[in-house]
């Protein structure tokens, strides 16, 4: 070796200067060649290259070999000699066996456990030199802080797609989609059991496929020991029988208890597990630490989103109950009287608000029939209207007049009002309908500061009904007017809410729909049923609304048709709910 041969050196580690032309090195005196000049000393104490440059080569990181032309190995340096035993001086390098030395193709390797790299430099005369690095601890650190990554960025996504499902099936379905096939090949999501049965979902993947999904429900008895024990907050470890349980279930449909390795964990919840996650794959692949924190971390996300999910539902299911009982009745049959309505609640998304109508027949055969709008609007006023009504149901029984009827009504809401410091009001029309002989009717009717009623004659025209009255619910002893109203057969009485005067559209969008308008929409209507009448009032304010904000909108109309009139019919402006039905399904 001349000093040209090491000329450039860099053992990469910054402990020693890069050789230069100055201070060169030399294996030995016998390896340089004749022609060459003999190297000068580095220190002037007379020491040749040859005496101390194995010693420093003890202190490379890197170990080196040096081969002659034959491919021979003439020097092994102590850090080779360790990382290689197999390459000795004197026998060829191709015959040792080591990855990547014997067969020339540097890169990296294993040999003995460990993980080295090999890079060649030529050196003078053919010969050639190979830098061996160990690189265990390196790789093994990259890959764990790679395979760290990889799972945090796993537990963010799961986070991203189990936020959005707010109902349990499509949140569990979720869960065990995305546990496959990262966690496993097969993922089983088990519900706490509810009224005695246990809903579960489950994935499967085959081959590159995506993860196909199932579910079933089991009775609570049914579920497999490992589950009932994972739904108390246990974690069952014992592999081989947890294995075998869930064969027995039938949710590993493609492996068996001896070729599968599997785990069972809860799935956190308020105050006890909303569930519990069984996985399973092939035992080539054993669920080792990493694995099962992996595991507690999709857990630990999967249970919030389902907690999450099922109050949800649980609320939801609530509010639905409430509309259902807050939503204005339809008026009861009465003979001789054909009843139309329309009602479109300013959130539609509620589908209750602050007006109602409704009805309540007489042993006499009459009818108490009522219209109000109650001070607000959305699920307070819906609430203070469900109050209203309820009053109404009981005091009718006592008082049938009209007027004395209206009274009692404003003391027992006053009465209640005061109670919750609610503070709240109402306006409204209340009246008794009592049927002829000849098919007409007799409308006795109170105001309670509500819009004066409509009658559409048969003769075309259309009446104002002079009908006043002081809210109710606000004053102790208030001034209720009261009126008669005869209505010949085909003749019709229209009530409507102050949704449909003070609607606000027009060209501008800010102008009211007013009476006049109504009036006008109504005038030629004396021929149309009740139904028809109350949709075209409903319909005619939508439309100057242009899908604008809007209060509360209810139309009460009642037709004078005699006893062998239509049947009524009822047309019921309330959008449907959606999702409705798929939250009734959950306990299934």
């Amino acid at each position: 070796m001349t000093a040209a041969d090491v000329r450039d050196w860099d053992p990469g580690d910054g402990r020693i200067s890069t050789p230069s032309t100055a201070r060169a090195a030399a294996w030995s005196a016998a390896e340089v060649s004749p022609s060459t000049a003999a190297l000068p000393p580095l220190a002037p104490d007379g020491l040749a290259a040859s005496d101390y440059w194995p010693e420093v080569v003890e202190y490379f990181r890197e170990g080196l070999v040096v081969c002659d032309a034959d491919g021979v190995v003439r020097h092994v340096s102590p850090v080779a000699a360790r990382l290689l035993p197999e390459v000795v001086p004197g026998v060829l390098l191709s015959a040792t066996g080591v990855p990547g030395l014997s067969d020339g193709r540097p890169g990296g390797f294993r040999c003995r456990g460990r993980r080295l790299t090999a890079r060649q430099v030529s050196l003078s005369g053919g010969r050639c030199g190979w830098y061996v690095e160990d690189v265990t601890e390196r790789v093994s650190r990259a890959d764990a802080l790679l395979a760290e990554r990889a799972r945090s960025d796993f537990l963010a996504a799961v986070g991203d797609k189990l936020g959005n499902p707010l109902h349990p099936n499509r949140a569990a379905a979720a869960a065990v989609r995305l546990a496959v096939p990262t966690l496993a090949e097969v993922a089983v999501l088990v519900l706490a059991p509810r009224l005695g049965r246990a809903r579960w979902w489950r994935a499967t993947r085959e081959d590159d496929a995506a993860p196909l999904v199932d579910s079933g429900v089991l009775g609570s008895g049914d579920l497999p020991a490992a589950i009932a024990d994972g739904l108390t907050g246990a974690e069952p470890h014992a592999v081989d029988w947890l294995v075998e349980q869930a064969v027995d279930a039938g949710w590993l449909p493609s492996l068996t208890g001896a070729e599968s390795a599997a785990r069972v964990v809860a799935l956190p919840g308020r105050d006890a597990p909303v569930g519990v996650l069984l996985v399973a794959r092939r035992a080539t692949r054993w669920y080792d630490e990493d694995d099962v924190e992996l595991i507690r971390g999709f857990a630990a996300r999967a249970g919030a989103a389902l907690t999450t999910a099922l109050l949800y539902w649980e609320q939801a299911e609530v509010v639905d109950t409430l509309q259902a009982s807050l939503l204005p009745v339809e008026p009861a049959e009465t003979p001789g009287v054909q009843w139309g309505t329309a009602y479109r609640p300013a959130q539609a998304g509620l589908r209750i608000g602050g007006d109602f109508y409704g009805s309540h027949t007489l042993p006499d055969g009459g009818s108490v029939f009522f219209l109000g709008d109650v001070s607000g609007k959305g699920v307070e006023a819906a609430v203070f209207t469900g109050q209203l009504r309820q009053c109404l149901q009981a005091l009718h029984r006592v008082e049938s007049r009209p007027g004395p009827l209206l009274r009692l009504l404003n003391d027992s809401l006053l009465e209640t009002t005061l109670a919750h410091g609610q503070g709240r009001f109402a306006t409204m029309v209340l009246g008794v309908a009592r049927p002829h002989r000849d098919g007409g009717l007799t409308l006795t009717m109170a105001g309670g500061g509500h819009l004066p009623p409509l009658v559409l004659r048969t003769n075309g025209e259309v009446e104002v009904v002079p009908l006043r009255g002081m809210l109710i619910g606000v004053v102790p002893d208030p001034r209720v007017g009261e009126v008669t109203v005869r209505l010949a057969p085909g003749e019709t009485c229209l009530l409507y809410s102050d949704g449909v005067t003070e609607a606000r559209g027009g060209r501008r969008g800010d102008e009211q729909f007013g009476p006049d308008r109504l009036f006008a929409a109504v005038t030629g209507c004396a021929r149309m049923p009740a139904p028809a009448l109350a949709e075209r009032v409903e319909q005619v304010t939508c439309d100057w609304l242009a899908h604008g904000d809007h209060d509360d909108i209810a139309v009460l109309a009642l037709r004078a048709v005699g006893p062998g009139g239509r049947l009524p019919r009822h047309l019921h402006a309330v959008p449907a709910s959606e999702g409705t039905d798929q939250r009734r399904d959950f306990p299934a």
